[in-house]
């Protein structure tokens, strides 16, 4: 027998969403994963520096995940939630925690890093990128593509043309040579991503806040009812995830 709508988002609205892990999500909805393979690429260049910094960190888990970590490891989040699930993670690993606004400037001093590391970063600051890693370092990273998942967002706020032409792999290399860098790798997928039912959603939107923003079960109550209604009568909502890897060098005589 299939859950009632106010079942569905009763129970979504009430799990904590702290964190970066989406396990909550297992069964319940399905994201295509980049051809690359982002962790495992981080994984193997942080084995191969001495000190590394991973910028916006959330809850920590994808670092976490990492086979290995540098001597000097640092992390940097700026949700007070994540900053602490972080450092509970973290530290064990020999990894430290900085609580950051993720404004510029960052907290380090100039060339103190072989390798950056941001996966989902909501913005670059390519500038302070290039100031802090050492000649010959890197940033790696996984960014969100441009107009991702917009068919859940337009569905709830309607068409977005300015946003749509945002965060494209492009502006993103401009960025970094702007700043200096010499971008070595830039790679970009469109992915498929299915709801299979409106609490989903609900957890979703509430976890990446930025997508809706202002996002609460009672203020979007009507077009959530009439989602589920859309799910239940012809399958999952099906939305389309944009993401771009980009790696870039500070050159060696910067």
């Amino acid at each position: 027998m299939s859950r009632t709508f106010e079942e569905l988002v009763t129970e979504a609205a009430a799990v904590p969403v702290d964190g970066w892990d989406f396990s909550w999500l297992d069964g319940r909805a399905t994201e295509q994963r980049p051809s690359w393979g982002y962790q495992r690429l981080m994984s193997a260049r942080l084995g191969e520096v001495e000190a590394a910094l991973d910028i916006q960190t959330g809850g920590g888990e994808v670092l976490a995940g990492a086979a290995r970590l540098p001597r000097t490891m640092v992390a940097t989040e700026s949700w007070p939630p994540n900053v602490a699930k972080a450092t509970a993670l973290l530290h064990p690993l020999g990894a430290v925690v900085v609580a950051d606004a993720d404004e510029p400037p960052l907290p380090f001093a100039d060339n103190a890093f072989d390798l950056v590391t941001s996966r989902h970063p909501v913005q670059a600051w390519w500038t302070e990128i290039a100031r802090v890693l050492r000649p010959g370092g890197s940033y790696l990273s996984q960014h969100v593509g441009p107009a991702s998942v917009f068919e859940l967002v337009e569905y709830f706020l309607g068409p977005q043309p300015e946003a749509r032409a945002k965060r494209h792999p492009e502006d993103a290399r401009r960025a970094a040579e702007a700043a200096g860098l010499e971008v070595v790798d830039l790679r970009a997928e469109q992915l498929r991503t299915e709801f299979h039912d409106v609490g989903a959603v609900v957890y979703f939107l509430r976890k990446v806040i930025w997508m809706v923003p202002g996002f609460t079960v009672e203020g979007y109550r009507e077009q959530l009812r009439a989602l589920h209604e859309q799910i239940q009568a012809r399958g999952p909502f099906v939305a389309t995830t944009a993401r771009f890897l980009i790696e870039a060098r500070k050159p060696n005589g910067a």
